[in-house]
């Protein structure tokens, strides 16, 4: 599954967004950090966790989930182990 390519990224993260948004795979964007939140589940679940609990994009997933838990609404919390880490 592709959601966008670099010429449609690099027109307008603003309209990027807002497609996403209509798809239900974006939950919000903040103009302001370029950061995406995507959409979750009941429960909180991202939407491309698989059964298993495991990424189903994990080769193709964007850099914000690269960089989970070190930035995001709270920075070092895993959610999976319900621990704050300070040494990411």
């Amino acid at each position: 599954m592709k959601l966008t390519d670099e010429e449609e990224a690099g027109a307008s993260l603003a309209k990027l967004a807002k497609r996403l948004k209509i798809a239900k795979i974006v939950r919000s964007y903040n103009p302001k950090s370029g950061i995406f939140m995507i959409e979750q589940r009941h429960g909180r679940d991202c939407i491309f966790l698989g059964e298993d609990r495991r990424c189903t994009i994990y080769e193709r997933r964007p850099e914000v989930c690269r960089q989970f838990p070190k930035i995001g609404p709270r920075p070092g919390f895993c959610p999976a182990s319900k621990t704050k880490s300070n040494d990411l």
